[in-house]
């Protein structure tokens, strides 16, 4: 069978972070996503050919650009020197909170992957895109881990990288809620402590651990009580309009808990169903609105498919 000359690759938003898990956890969505398309092209490298959708603003420059870096980092993997032209499509924004960067570098490379043959292993592209978001926002893989291979991830070290899927209680549900607003990784990152008091070590410990018992119990009330946060969302909250009083109408609305999404501005919630799911969102839409941020709405089943071929 003749390798393909073209494969296009999709990769979900995901929501970092679940409250207490700074850095350690991730889920992927069902949607938004990326998606990347590679082709065979003359010469050898990466090269971007179009950019298209909310990532207009993006740089052309392989580089500079995620799903270029994971792609050129893919190849560099699988030691194979080619000529690969990508084409990205954005299918969210950039600076929401839902892992925008991650996407693209996950598309990126399981597109190249499938495009030699597939020489790596899934979980081996985790090192090429982990690559890519250190180049943007970060050396973390809380996004590009479930980005890539679906579910909720727990990333126990980067080096040497250890991933742990853990289960998702049947019919959980994740609602995100957008604000119209765009906030860089970079500063978000910027706003968190330099030194974290014992005190909230200790309490973030204990409900990581918690969280983690809650998922291979299917404890729900176990898992409500573990999405408290003392660290990034008390650092993070004032940079997010409304952002207080949206939890708190999630959790009014019937979530079993609510926190910011990754480095924000996106706001989640975990529900018990879609029916609560639906009324969980209308409230922190209004929310938001009420503190003057118009805001859009998601709702997800919380175990999701990671990359994939379409």
């Amino acid at each position: 069978m003749s390798a393909p000359v073209e494969v296009t690759a999709f990769a979900p938003a995901t929501v970092a972070n679940l409250g207490p898990g700074l850095d350690v956890l991730g889920l992927a969505l069902a949607a938004p996503g990326d998606r990347v398309t590679a082709r065979r092209a003359e010469g050898r490298g990466v090269t971007m050919a179009v950019v298209t959708g909310d990532g207009g603003a993006l740089p052309l420059d392989p580089a500079k650009n995620t799903a270029g870096i994971a792609a050129t980092a893919t190849l560099a993997k699988a030691g194979i020197e080619t000529g690969v032209a990508l084409t990205l499509e954005k299918g969210m924004p950039i600076g929401s909170g839902l892992g925008s960067s991650a996407a693209s570098a996950a598309a990126a490379a399981y597109a190249v992957n499938l495009l030699m043959g597939s020489p790596l292993r899934k979980a081996e592209l985790v090192g090429p895109c982990l690559a890519a978001e250190a180049a943007v926002s970060g050396r973390h893989a809380d996004n590009v881990a479930p980005a890539l291979l679906g579910g909720l991830i727990l990333v126990r070290s980067i080096d040497p990288l250890d991933l742990v899927r853990l289960p998702v209680p049947e019919g959980l549900v994740v609602v995100v809620v957008t604000p119209k607003m765009e906030l860089p990784t970079r500063e978000a990152r910027a706003a968190l402590p330099k030194e974290i008091p014992l005190r909230s070590l200790v309490h973030n410990t204990a409900q990581v651990a918690a969280l983690v018992s809650a998922c291979y119990t299917g404890d729900l009330g176990l898992l409500a009580r573990s999405m408290t946060d003392a660290v990034a969302t008390p650092a993070r909250t004032p940079l997010i309009p409304g952002c207080s009083a949206v939890i708190e109408a999630a959790l009014d609305a019937g979530a079993l808990g609510s926190s910011i999404s990754g480095a924000g501005p996106s706001i989640f919630a975990l529900c018990r169903s879609e029916r609560s799911a639906a009324e969980v969102s209308a409230a922190m839409v209004t929310a938001f609105a009420a503190n003057g941020q118009a805001a859009s709405a998601i709702a997800s089943p919380a175990d999701c498919p990671g990359a994939r071929r379409v």
